[in-house]
């Protein structure tokens, strides 16, 4: 019988922290709706790879890289991110990605831009479980409101499969600002307009 009673039977289950899956969350506040991953073999599939901690083990939805090994995940927030760490499990064959590469508030990335000197790059490790975490220079990554996640290789696969991509961290809401309303005036007053040539006209042409 299980310690706690209730057990999945899975050798590789771990019973759940809530406060992981709460510093994990940081998947509610992205825009899912223009989140882009290019190269996906799925149209659609990069996005299912953000999900709750809870259900990282989840081998259900994955994305997988179609022409050749490489992957990109632009994912715009719903407000400013302080991101802390990241988790990526793969599979453990050689499709599993090995290596990461961040990029900070660049919105709409292409292959065509990576090419440009990463914000900050991370060699990875086979993980099927979530049990390795990337910590990343909160200095570098304090105010972020566009990631972008270029996965450029794997260790030798010809494509590429991710299950899931955790990102821990701090969420603070956009400042809005308000909109000015400004009244303008139709007629200047010359009285406020004056011209020193003007001195000694008694009265401003009507």
């Amino acid at each position: 019988m299980a310690p706690h009673g209730k057990c999945c039977g899975d050798t590789n289950h771990q019973h759940e922290d809530p406060e992981r899956g709460i510093q994990y969350g940081l998947y509610t506040k992205i825009n899912l709706n223009d989140l882009e991953c290019l190269n996906e073999t799925v149209e659609g599939s990069g996005k299912t790879v953000f999900k709750p901690w809870e259900e990282r083990l989840n081998r259900t939805n994955f994305v997988e890289s179609d022409a050749d090994e490489e992957l990109l995940f632009n994912i715009p927030f719903v407000g400013n991110v302080k991101l802390k760490g990241i988790v990526v499990i793969g599979d453990s064959s050689d499709s599993h990605p090995s290596r990461m590469r961040l990029f900070k508030n660049r919105e709409s990335m292409t292959f065509d831009d990576v090419s440009i000197a990463a914000d900050q790059e991370f060699e990875l490790q086979k993980d099927t479980e979530g049990l390795i975490e990337y910590a990343t220079k909160i200095v570098t990554f304090n105010n972020v409101n566009y990631l972008s996640l270029h996965f450029p290789r794997n260790f030798g696969a010809p494509n590429t499969t991710i299950y899931y991509i955790g990102l821990k961290g701090e969420f603070s809401e956009a400042h809005r600002h308000g909109v000015t309303i400004c009244n303008y005036e139709l007629r200047p007053n010359m009285s406020d307009h004056k011209n020193p040539l003007d001195d000694n006209v008694n009265q401003p042409l009507a």
